[in-house]
């Protein structure tokens, strides 16, 4: 794993492969290997592929407990330019998926598409208020449990019943080497993002990936992004639950595949 500084930060990343550059971005639980490990192997025999780890969660620093989703779409924008990706792909899954959307409307220019699965507009974006103080409530007392409770209390939302058990223990694995102060930065920065303004100026290809039972981000968020985002396609993964990359990454794989190949000239 390398690692660059990016405004006095400190940011691991994996890369592997060659050709035109795609960067994935995990979610608030866990990290690039964990989230996107088949994607890395699969998706690198096409693509430059490139899985930060956020900061705040892997082998990154932690930001300051102030940090919010612009200061972390400063922080990726850096990030892309240290690497000199010319316009990547950008992945996102969940939190990260708000932070692609994030980057876009903050850096029209660097993302050339983006691919958003289990996504919001942030938190505030697209859940009721209560919903959204209760998430922040639950989160910031996940960040105070020893690891193994903190597995336990946040894994059952992340999959589906029917998800293979393999896959959810390899996923389980690395959720105890979550940073508590990275976690409830994004906690906080989730729960303060509103990016409806930003989602109809969206103007560059993007695909949505919903799990049909994704309990945390479900299909009528989804939906909504769809409608207000003019440029997006949204595909609905059946049987599938928040972690798509990691309990479907074939299907996964297949739909970012295909769209990439679509969208790259």
């Amino acid at each position: 794993m390398d690692q660059v500084d990016v405004g006095g930060l400190r940011i691991a990343y994996e890369r592997a492969g060659h050709g035109p550059p795609l960067v994935l971005l995990h979610g608030f639980v866990g990290d690039g290997r964990s989230t996107f490990g088949q994607q890395i192997d699969d998706l690198s025999d096409e693509f430059t592929v490139v899985a930060w780890d956020g900061p705040g969660a892997g082998r990154s620093a932690d930001p300051p407990a102030s940090f919010r989703l612009p200061d972390y779409a400063d922080c990726l924008a850096g990030f892309v330019a240290a690497l000199e990706l010319d316009r990547p792909h950008v992945v996102g899954l969940s939190y990260g998926a708000a932070l692609a959307l994030q980057l876009a409307g903050a850096y029209p220019h660097v993302p050339r598409s983006l691919v958003l699965a289990g996504a919001y507009a942030g938190w505030a974006g697209s859940l009721p208020a209560p919903e959204v103080e209760q998430r922040l409530a639950s989160s910031l007392r996940a960040a105070e449990l020893a690891p193994e409770q903190f597995v336990g209390a946040l894994l059952p939302t992340m999959f589906s019943a029917a998800a293979a058990p393999e896959r959810v223990a390899g996923f389980a694995a690395a959720v105890p080497q979550f940073h508590p102060a990275g976690f409830r930065a994004m906690a906080r920065a989730m729960a303060a993002a509103d990016l409806r303004a930003v989602l109809p100026a969206i103007d560059v290809p993007t695909l949505l990936l919903c799990g049909e039972k994704d309990d945390r981000a479900p299909l009528r968020v989804a939906e909504a992004l769809h409608a207000a985002i003019p440029t997006s396609r949204l595909v609905v993964l059946t049987g599938v639950g928040h972690v798509s990359s990691v309990e479907a990454p074939e299907r996964f794989n297949q739909e970012v595949r295909h769209f990439l190949q679509d969208h790259t000239r």
